[in-house]
């Protein structure tokens, strides 16, 4: 089964979004050529420890030795733990990412089209365009883009190889100085290049807890003087999907085309990409900006219950990987915190002795083990504040 949005208004060319389900329409992806993923993050990314924190914190016993060592830390090193600074790093290094999900695509018999977005940086496309077989990837980031009470992450994608550098100085200095009308300065402008796609992301998520309704106050309002410049609106494949027939809603509304965007930040490849009958991400842009067409393609794993999908993403990073470089595989040494000089340096350097504390240890494997599926549902995790119902057939009928 695969549905049709299309959005209102009075546009000769009105955005057409079609919408569908591999493990309903298996051969869903026969008549296309081309898979585009879009939206994945690498070892460059810099992600807050809140959300493992959250994770580990609802779970009996651990929630008391995290709290524990928070108080030693305090007491033996004054070093306030603060999991609002401290980070970890995604456990995928840029050619791994990128190969992750060039595989799947190829699975499906299709010609792979990969747009990497770390957070605020192109480290990645800069690494993997030096290799042959990613020398085609755009130089794409999800920027950070504060506004008012708020923040939004935009997917920009496919920016010019000699500009690249000059728009993300650009970008960092807007976001630790935002202002209104210079982000409409640089949307009308970043719009004005042909080959550069603009996609909102995950844009219901009110990611920075400021409450659904001022976030949905705040959206409007970016939509409100920012939409035109805006080429799609993400269905997010690490999103549920009550938070996605959300975001049709809002494309129908604001007459804005969908756009699959996976998120992927552990070693799952994206939940969802786009189908098209292009060869280059350019022709692509093109398809999406000028003919207005999109088809998104959910994925298997994107049927699986979410809450096991979420917790597994966080024990991707909170796992040992031994078969990574040297300096890589511990947990502790892709996750990060401020010393006593306000230095930013890596968990597994902070450690008295080298390595975590025993409790600690112990706590960690404890979580490991909520990879095992019937353990998880047995204890019910879930991030705070998101939908914690299972994934299920009903939950998918308004998606496609």
């Amino acid at each position: 089964m695969s549905g049709k949005c299309k959005a209102g208004g009075d546009d000769a060319m009105q955005p057409l979004s079609q919408i569908s389900r591999i493990w309903q329409v298996p051969d869903a992806s026969q008549a296309y050529t081309t898979g585009v993923s879009l939206h994945s993050h690498t070892s460059f990314s810099v992600e807050t420890l809140n959300f493992v924190h959250a994770v580990c914190s609802s779970v009996p016993f651990v929630d008391k030795i995290v709290a524990h060592y928070a108080r030693v830390s305090k007491e033996r090193y004054n070093l306030t733990l603060d999991f609002d600074t401290a980070h970890w790093r995604p456990p995928l290094l840029p050619l791994m990412a990128f190969e992750l999900e060039r595989k799947q695509i190829l699975s499906l018999g299709l010609d792979p089209l990969v747009s990497i977005t770390d957070h605020d940086n192109i480290h990645a496309p800069m690494l993997l365009r030096t290799i042959p077989v990613a020398r085609r990837i755009p130089f794409s980031v999800e920027w950070t883009v504060p506004f008012r009470k708020t923040a939004f992450h935009m997917g920009i994608h496919n920016l010019p190889s000699e500009e690249a550098a000059g728009w993300m100085e650009r970008f960092e200095r807007f976001t630790a100085a935002p202002d209104d009308q210079e982000l409409r300065r640089m949307l009308r402008e970043l719009d004005s290049i042909p080959q550069v796609l603009i996609v909102l992301n995950h844009p219901i998520w009110d990611l920075y807890k400021i409450g659904d309704d001022n976030h949905a106050m705040e959206l409007d309002r970016f939509l409100a003087q920012n939409n035109g410049q805006i080429h799609a609106l993400e269905l997010n494949g690490l999103r549920h999907a009550r938070e996605n027939r959300q975001v049709m809603e809002l494309a129908r509304r604001w007459s804005q085309l969908l756009i699959s965007g996976g998120d992927r930040h552990g070693l799952e490849p994206n939940a969802n990409i786009n189908l098209t009958n292009v060869t280059s991400f350019s022709a692509f842009v093109r398809e999406i900006r000028v003919e207005r067409q999109s088809h998104v393609l959910f994925l298997e794993q994107y049927a699986r219950p979410w809450e096991q999908r979420i917790l597994e993403s966080t024990l991707d990073a909170v796992s040992d990987h031994p078969q990574f470089s040297p300096g890589w595989q511990r947990w502790d040494e892709r996750a990060f915190h401020l010393d006593g000089t306000g230095e930013m340096r890596s968990m597994a350097e902070l450690w008295p002795r080298g390595k975590a504390p025993l409790a600690l240890r112990a706590a960690i494997q404890c979580v490991r083990l909520l990879r095992h599926r019937a353990l998880a549902s047995a204890l019910s995790l879930a991030a705070p504040r998101v939908n914690v119902d299972a994934l299920d057939a009903d939950a998918m009928q308004e998606i496609a």
